[in-house]
């Protein structure tokens, strides 16, 4: 079988990510020799159009029945060749994706000798295992057309009032009593100066308008049961009598939001009178009536102290990216109240990005005054007998002067942090990143999908986000849900495992080792066996070598596959 198999080759320059660290051409040259491979080229840039158009042409030209592609990660372009075999005709899981990129090139930058035999190993390994694929036809689900969203906070409401606007319905679970989350509670926000508590307010009367979506607050998911297209989601309502309510819905979309960071007493100063968090100092300046105050005492001179709790090693290593502007269109508020007062800003880097570098360049002409601190020297707060506040930093500025700082207030610039909910994480096998937050397939390619199919991640609940981003990434989970149930069925990928009840003697090894509860015990022909649900299952393979009869297989990933695979990686050529 294998010898009858033709097979297009193609390796990517990427250019030069690849090519500056691997001989591309002798790689070529190693695998045009390969049973079963017709055509061996190199390209570069094997996603670039014209390139998937060549290998459309050869693959007509030359009946091929397979397809390599050796070039960067498959998270970023199997489904664009996938495509390319579609067009051309051939079944898109005949094709296989080689990562020399990441797993070769820029693994070993200091040996191309080394990278360019890595790379003719691992491309003749996607051959093998390409040799031995069969056709495979997606898996086709009906899709129930209601949406669940989890959380009312900007994204979440959006979410929802977008969602009803496409014809679906939607249930809405905010574990809060009331709906809108951090935005909420403030004034004025950035970028659009609007006030936050209309926002949330306008908001709220539109998804008031809309009968197709249900509310419920003071509520959390419990419980998640069905496959994708179809799930079951068990609602805990938390009144005086708890009632759980059941909602078939057809894709979730998570947007649980985020904490601020909360300094250990002592770290800045904090739990010293006049130290506060950025959060509290938003709610003193969007509370202010006239002049800043604070317990009584007119504020004259503020300091802000920035990254507290973000972009330190060991703990928070992320920007926590909102801050900067945040704080910047903070204190142009406080100068809107009262010009005279002095504000000084201690930072290790500001990041107002994009267009909120112009409400920096605006707050120093308001008389903000920025001073940037070492990252091994941070500033430090102390309070003398008199009751006097002060902030000691050294100023890189002004060629690392020391300077102490008389304040009356001491704001500590506290960033995002993940919001703690690990019943959640765990019901929905939603996974995480580094950083805590929920994880998206890709940033770039698909930023609010999840490896749980119809599970869809918006807002702060997978990273820091202004209100405008948040907004974004909800409308963007709600194309993807749309997309999904709109047309009342779905097509998901067949790389699923399989049982052989005539080999499965059911000794339940199988169900403790799957994270997505996609596997049952059956009766067949008077046997238990086990039996696996094609819409549950993710194609994990985690099941696969827990079994002691090997009665499970992974489509695609066959063990056929694999052994053959693993064996040309092995083969060694002959001097």
């Amino acid at each position: 079988m294998t010898d009858e198999r033709r097979i297009g080759v193609y390796i990517c320059h990427c250019g030069g990510n690849i090519s500056d660290y691997v001989d591309v051409k002798r790689v070529v040259e190693a695998v045009q020799g390969e049973p079963g491979v017709i055509v061996a080229r190199d390209t570069i840039f094997a996603c670039a159009d014209a390139s998937q158009q060549e290998m459309e042409e050869d693959i007509v030209k030359h009946h091929l029945d397979g397809l390599v592609v050796a070039s960067c990660s498959p998270k970023l372009h199997t489904l664009t060749f996938r495509g390319v075999a579609r067009r051309a005709g051939i079944n898109p899981y005949q094709y296989t994706q080689v990562n020399i990129r990441e797993q070769d090139s820029w693994t070993h930058t200091d040996n191309p000798a080394g990278a360019t035999h890595k790379a003719i190993s691992l491309v003749k390994s996607g051959i093998a295992r390409t040799r031995l694929t069969e056709p495979l036809e997606p898996l086709v689900v009906e899709t129930t057309q209601r949406a669940l969203v989890i959380g009312a906070g900007i994204a979440g409401l959006r979410a929802a009032i977008g969602l009803a606007d496409v014809g679906l319905e939607v249930f809405l679970v905010e574990r809060e009593r009331e709906l809108g989350g951090w935005v909420g509670r403030f004034g004025a926000i950035y970028p659009h100066g609007r006030n936050g508590r209309d926002l949330i307010a306008s908001l709220v009367d539109e998804v008031r308008k809309r009968s197709s979506i249900t509310v419920f607050t003071n509520a959390e998911l419990m419980a998640k049961s069905g496959s994708f297209g179809n799930y079951v989601a068990a609602i805990r309502i938390n009144t005086d009598l708890p009632e759980l309510i059941h909602v078939e819905v057809g894709s979730i979309i998570v947007a649980t939001g985020f904490d601020s960071y909360q300094p250990e007493a002592g770290e800045y100063g904090y739990g010293i009178d006049g130290v506060v968090t950025l959060p509290e100092f938003k709610a003193l300046v969007d509370g202010a009536n006239g002049s800043l105050t604070y317990h009584g005492r007119p504020v004259r001179t503020i300091a802000y102290i920035y990254c507290v709790g973000s972009r330190q090693p060991g703990a928070n290593e992320y920007c926590s990216r909102y801050c900067c502007a945040a704080t910047t269109h903070a204190a142009l508020e406080v100068a809107a109240l009262d010009g005279q007062v002095h504000q000084y800003h201690l930072y290790r880097d500001i990041r107002t990005y994009g267009k909120y570098e112009l409400m920096y360049t605006e707050s120093r002409k308001r008389g903000s005054v920025y001073m940037k601190f070492p990252e091994d020297a941070p500033p430090e707060v102390s309070r003398d007998a008199a009751g006097r506040l002060t902030v000691t930093t050294r100023d890189l500025l002004t060629e690392g002067q020391e300077l102490a700082i008389p304040t009356d207030l001491v704001v500590l610039v506290t960033g995002m942090v993940p919001r703690k909910n690990e019943e959640l994480m765990s019901l929905l096998k939603v996974p995480v990143g580094t950083d805590g937050f929920f994880n998206e397939i890709h940033p770039k390619l698909r930023p609010v999908e999840t490896v749980v199919d119809g599970v869809l991640i918006a807002g702060a609940c997978q990273g820091p986000k202004n209100s405008a981003e948040s907004v974004a990434s909800g409308l963007a989970a709600v194309t993807q849900s749309a997309a999904i149930l709109k047309k009342g069925v779905a097509e998901l990928d067949p790389l699923v495992a399989t049982v052989d009840a005539d080999a499965c003697t059911w000794c339940d090894k199988c169900i403790g080792a799957c994270p997505y509860s996609a596997i049952e015990q059956v009766e067949v022909g008077g046997r238990q066996v086990a039996t696996i649900s094609p819409a549950t299952c993710k194609g994990c393979g985690g099941c696969v070598p827990v079994c002691p009869e090997d009665a499970i297989d992974l489509r695609g990933y066959t063990d056929a596959q694999i052994r053959a695979a693993i064996d040309s990686m092995l083969e060694e050529p002959v001097a």
